[in-house]
């Protein structure tokens, strides 16, 4: 069944699901289970976007309804994107519910829209994050140090200024707490430096392919982040096939400024959560909140503006 289902004017939220397959893990917004195994077909995963809403690392105690819908309609945009580069396979088998077994007509039914069913893979620990433009923590840094996670930049930058390059700048991946920033260097000595070396280049590759893409909509991809993984095979064995897994280029994953209102300088309008973080900063700035679990519950006028500039994104980009 679909757990902890909130009404709102129009349709259902999904803040949690309690789908009949063994071995659920939650992440900050998406569940993931292991797809029960059929003879002849390496493992499945079966990936839920609910209408949970993270920011600043911490998990909003409710969701935002539809989220996990417009979210997933983006993503499976954007594999077919990332599909036709032909740089490198993706995880991304089928998105239809049908092609669940053992569930009820409800269970299929909740799950329309949202779901990605995908190869399993054994994920790379990294976070493989590109920047195309200076802003959130990158810009606090470089105002502090003139440096974004440790790489030197011209002087003289602006917020929200294009970067003379976009920069590959990988993280740690944390299922809950903070992701932490880490050199190249680091992240060579994590998982090797010739699979590094793939991933940034693959990252920088796909990200300036789909920004252009994005820029010919009227939308600028100021950054965002992928994730990889080794395929596994029929007996469940990582593989040497490297492919793109989880969620591509989304609101939740990427920052999307509209092009006709962009001006360095200052804080950019977005099709993204920014409205979320915008807000809850200043609830942090006021005293009223300090960063931790559970956080607050967003006006109704914030979870509106954001699903409203979520659909407008998804109508521009597919």
């Amino acid at each position: 069944m679909v757990g902890e289902m909130s009404c709102t004017n129009t349709q259902s939220a999904v803040k949690s699901t309690d789908l009949p397959y063994p071995g659920r893990r939650q992440g900050k917004v998406r569940d993931v289970y292991p797809i029960p195994a059929s003879e002849g077909q390496p493992p499945r995963l079966l990936i839920v976007a609910s209408d949970r809403v993270s920011a600043f690392d911490v998990v909003l105690p409710e969701p935002m309804p539809g989220k996990g819908v417009l979210l997933t309609k983006i993503s499976t945009g954007f594999f077919d994107f990332v599909r036709e580069l032909n740089l490198i396979p993706d995880h991304l088998i089928s998105t239809d519910p049908a092609d669940l077994p053992g569930l009820t007509d409800e269970e299929r039914s909740s799950l329309e829209g949202r779901i990605m069913i995908g190869r399993a893979a054994k994920v790379v620990p990294i976070e493989c994050v590109v920047r195309g433009h200076i802003a959130g923590s990158g810009w606090k840094e470089y105002q502090k140090s003139g440096t974004v996670c440790g790489i030197p930049l011209p002087e003289g930058l602006q917020l929200s200024d294009r970067l003379p390059e976009p920069l590959f700048t990988p993280s740690t991946k944390a299922d809950e707490g903070h992701d932490e920033n880490i050199s190249f260097e680091t992240a060579c000595e994590l998982v090797g430096t010739d699979l590094m070396t793939k991933l940034r280049d693959l990252s920088l590759e796909i990200y300036t392919k789909a920004a252009a893409y994005a820029a010919e909509r009227g939308i600028i991809l100021a950054d965002t982040k992928f994730e990889f993984g080794h395929a596994l095979d029929l007996d469940g064995n990582p593989t040497d096939e490297l492919i793109i897994i989880d969620e591509v280029l989304t609101p939740d994953s990427s920052r999307f400024w509209p092009a006709s209102d962009f001006e360095p300088g200052r804080e950019q309008a977005s099709f993204d959560k920014q409205i979320v973080r915008n807000w809850l900063q200043a609830e942090v700035d006021a005293g009223r909140w300090d960063k931790t679990a559970p956080g607050p519950i967003l006006p109704a006028e914030v979870v509106q503006k954001t699903l409203a500039r979520y659909q407008e994104a998804a109508g521009l980009l597919f």
